[in-house]
């Protein structure tokens, strides 16, 4: 019999990963708008999922502060119309991708008990997400899972992202190029990673709150002159004024996932 998974976002680049790599699973794609409880509803209602994972959100921080109105909708009350269908229909687990930016800033490696102070206002719909899951969900029939995933990308990545932009900025541009505010550290993870983790983390039926990552530090700096080498630019930096750290303490998630991670920056940019 087959394992029956219901997903929604399966049209991001996680998303995509996912279902690319197909598992085994058969899954069913929400197509329709989150924020619409009645077509949450009726997507789960008498379906008999296995399992939701769900990854539709707004993510690039860019689109989510000059929207913040949508990204709430779409992060906290769409989060809020799928835990209540999962809850209703006693679906057995659910996965939630929530983000390393409810954390704060720290020079130490984050752990799932860290400081919560969202670096950022899609941190911040992520968190309050996280909240009700938890509270709706704690005495309730379903698993859940909260994988708080660090930074990613990967060839497709659109646009909006980070690496995508550097990318395209560096290839295109002919004249000296000057880049700012890219003295920060950030721990990258390969969306191929985390797409066998979820997996893992369904197979285990994990519950709680994991961080998702490579438990490795990237200065952006470093990830900005790779391409420019590979590109054959000259670029020059612009520092902020205060460094930042977001790096995970991965050792709850070594203790169940003995599998090696990409973190090799031209295996996860090229």
């Amino acid at each position: 019999m087959s394992i029956k998974i219901g997903i929604t976002g399966h049209s991001g680049s996680l998303g995509k990963e996912i279902v690319k790599s197909k598992f085994g699973f058969n899954y069913s794609f929400f197509k329709s708008d989150v924020r619409s409880k009645s077509k949450v509803l009726k997507w789960i209602d008498g379906k008999k999922f296995d399992a939701i994972i769900h990854l539709a959100a707004i993510v690039p921080i860019k689109i989510v502060n000059n929207n913040q109105k949508k990204a709430y909708d779409v992060n906290y009350i769409g989060t809020k119309n799928i835990v209540d269908a999962v809850k209703k229909n006693k679906i057995k687990w659910l996965f939630f991708a929530s983000t390393s930016h409810v954390y704060s800033s720290s020079k130490k490696k984050i752990h799932e008990k860290s400081d919560i102070k969202p670096i950022s206002y899609y941190g911040k719909t992520k968190l309050l997400a996280e909240n009700y899951i938890i509270k709706k969900l704690k005495d309730s029939e379903t698993i859940y899972c909260i994988g708080r995933i660090f930074s990613t990308t990967n060839k497709s990545q659109k646009n909006n992202y980070l690496v995508p932009d550097l990318k395209r900025k560096i290839k295109k541009t002919n004249k000296k190029i000057i880049l700012y505010n890219l003295d920060h550290y950030r721990d990258f993870i390969s969306m191929k990673d985390i797409s066998k983790i979820i997996v893992y983390l369904y197979k285990k039926k994990f519950k709680g709150i994991i961080n998702i990552a490579s438990g490795r530090g990237i200065h952006l700096k470093d990830i900005a002159t790779y391409i420019s080498k590979y590109y054959k630019k000259h670029i020059e930096f612009v520092d902020n004024i205060e460094k930042t750290y977001l790096v995970a303490n991965i050792s709850k998630l070594q203790k169940i996932y003995k599998n090696k991670l990409i973190t090799k920056i031209e295996n996860l940019i090229f």
